[in-house]
C-alpha cells in the first residue's frame, strides 16, 4: 500500500512539473487593460502618466516606488489575468501616492523579471501555468 502511494505521488509531481515551468513573457495594451470593463471603474481619482507622456509640473518630488502584483491565471487567458494584475498594480501606486501626499504618478514604467519596458502604451507581464505577474514602477508627485 505504501509503494502504491509513492508511486502516486511520484506521477503527480512529475505531471505538474512541466505546468510548472511555463512563463511566457507578454507585451501588452495599456489602453485595453483600462479599458476592459473593471478599469475605470477601480482605478483611484489619482492622475497617472506613463513614460513619455506629458502630464502637470511637479512642485514637488516624493519618491519612486515599485508596485509587484500577481493573480490566478486559472480559468481565463493570459492577456484578461494580466489586465488584473496590471490593474492592480496601478491601483497599489495610486494608493502609494495617496498615502505619501501626493497627488498623481508619474513616469511609470513596467519592470518585470528585471527587464524594463519604458513606454507609453504597453507593459510587459509573465504568465505561468497558474499564476502571472506583472511590475510597475513610478514616481509620486505632488504637482503645480
Amino acid at each position: 500500500m505504501i509503494r502504491v502511494l509513492l508511486l502516486a505521488a511520484t506521477i503527480a509531481v512529475l505531471a505538474a512539473a512541466p505546468a510548472q515551468a511555463r512563463n511566457t513573457e507578454l507585451t501588452l495594451d495599456i489602453k485595453s487593460a483600462i479599458e476592459n470593463g473593471h478599469g475605470n471603474a477601480n482605478l483611484l481619482d489619482i492622475p497617472y502618466y506613463f513614460v513619455g507622456q506629458s502630464h502637470p509640473g511637479v512642485a514637488n518630488k516624493i519618491g519612486t516606488w515599485s508596485s509587484n502584483k500577481s493573480t490566478s491565471g486559472a480559468f481565463r487567458s493570459d492577456e484578461a489575468s494580466c489586465q488584473t494584475a496590471f490593474l492592480s498594480a496601478l491601483i497599489q501606486l495610486q494608493t502609494r501616492a495617496q498615502s505619501e501626499g501626493g497627488n498623481a504618478v508619474i513616469d511609470i514604467k513596467s519592470i518585470t523579471r528585471g527587464t524594463k519596458l519604458e513606454s507609453a502604451t504597453q507593459y510587459r507581464c509573465v504568465a505561468g501555468a497558474i499564476i502571472v505577474h506583472v511590475g510597475l514602477e513610478g514616481t509620486v508627485v505632488k504637482t503645480k
